[in-house]
């Protein structure tokens, strides 16, 4: 992986880790970065299509094992005096 990671260009490898290891929302990459969400967007889609192409053994991670595994909870916390 990090060799694939390696082979892509600044901007695609800040995309990633901003998006998948930082868990940042779109909108945050995209002040991050100063462009627009749609940017990030297609750098995202890109970007993965391109790993995925240079680490093909990294395809098996798509979708479709996002899809299976349980939906994180992003609510927040109750809070009782």
């Amino acid at each position: 992986m990090r060799g694939a990671l390696a082979r892509l260009t600044a901007r695609q490898r800040m995309v990633l880790v901003l998006r998948c290891f930082e868990d940042l929302p779109e909108a945050d990459v995209a002040q991050v970065l100063g462009c627009s969400v749609g940017t990030v967007r297609s750098t995202t889609h890109r970007s993965l299509a391109r790993l995925r192409a240079l680490a093909p053994e990294l395809a098996a991670l798509g979708p479709a094992e996002a899809e299976s595994q349980p939906p994180r909870d992003f609510s927040p916390a109750e809070v009782r005096p």
